[in-house]
């Protein structure tokens, strides 16, 4: 087995084939061109699809394109946390950072490790991905021009309020364009009810989870946990280092971000969330603190109605 690791960037990916003990690398463009290019150079350098593991970090969406040109083209594909990569460095005690010595930390990582094999979304989640990525774009216009509008006046503001009914008009044809997707799909359809029996979790932050959170990748709680970036990273060492809490925030961003404010409302709301929530800040735990174990929780909850296939219930998540 030859293995192939991939440092991914926006507009390129330098990449590392390990094979025989040794590194040998190459710099692609992320562009479908580039990706076609890839796979030629792999086969000059006889890397059957069979015998080649190629690894590469969650890093953004970057890593979609050519993850996804790997896997229709038969190659072994893996795509993994950026805090395993990281994890696996420290234990190397590798001291540089750059984006050659990064791919062959993950050509190294993928050949210790084995890391599971990954696959591609659904076609209906793959469109489900690109209708709430729109929406976020939009949205993000339309507070842009927000806040340009208490600046502006005469033709300027005449042109920002034209915009801004235009991007207004937009948000709610795609906001019942992924409420029409999802009904459409029973799989999705049912996945999101299980979502929202949880109070606190409503349409906007299950459209994320269903669109970013292929479920059945994961086994344990953990993982979504370290998927999105929420694991705390404690700062203790012997008797006399006690720095605080934080979380590690090395995920997915875009799930992270999105679960702050239902975290807010599920502390008022949701009664097993306002109960833990009491717990902590009773052990003198600190806002952010207890935001961020919410947020948590919050994953715990939804991992297991999602695996159990049952509806949440307040009771039991209190008694536990």
């Amino acid at each position: 087995m030859q293995f192939v690791g991939i440092d991914i960037a926006k507009k390129k990916f330098d990449l590392a084939l390990l094979r025989e003990g040794k590194i040998r690398n190459k710099v692609f463009e992320n562009t479908p061109k580039g990706h076609k290019s890839l796979v030629k150079w792999l086969t000059r350098q006889s890397c059957n699809p069979e015998s080649t593991h190629v690894c590469m970090e969650a890093t953004s969406q970057y890593y979609e394109g050519v993850a996804e040109f790997l896997w229709e083209s038969g190659f072994r594909v893996s795509v993994i946390n950026p805090l395993q990569i990281k994890a696996f460095g420290e234990s190397r005690l590798s001291r540089q950072k750059t984006d050659k010595a990064d791919a062959a930390l993950i050509a190294y990582f993928g050949q210790q490790q084995s890391p599971a094999l990954w696959e591609p979304p659904p076609a209906e989640v793959k469109e489900l991905q690109r209708l709430v990525a729109r929406l976020e774009a939009v949205q993000k216009m339309r507070v842009k021009e927000q806040t340009r509008r208490h600046e502006s006046q005469g033709e300027a503001l005449e042109s920002i309020d034209r915009v801004l009914a235009l991007l207004t008009e937009e948000q709610t044809k795609l906001e019942q364009r992924i409420r029409d997707h999802i009904d459409q799909h029973p799989d999705l359809r049912r996945q999101q009810k299980l979502l929202t029996s949880i109070p606190g979790i409503g349409e906007r932050v299950s459209s994320y989870f269903l669109a970013w959170l292929q479920i059945a990748r994961f086994t344990d709680v953990r993982q979504v946990v370290a998927f999105i970036g929420l694991s705390p990273r404690h700062n203790q060492s012997g008797s006399s280092v006690y720095g605080k809490s934080r979380l590690c925030k090395v995920g997915n961003a875009r799930l992270r971000r999105i679960l702050y404010m239902p975290a807010l409302s599920a502390m008022r709301y949701n009664q097993a969330a306002k109960s833990f929530a009491d717990r902590l800040k009773a052990g003198g735990k600190n806002g952010k603190l207890v935001v961020g174990a919410v947020m948590r929780k919050l994953v715990h909850w939804m991992f297991g109605v999602l695996k159990s296939g049952q509806p949440f219930n307040v009771k039991l998540a209190i008694a536990k």
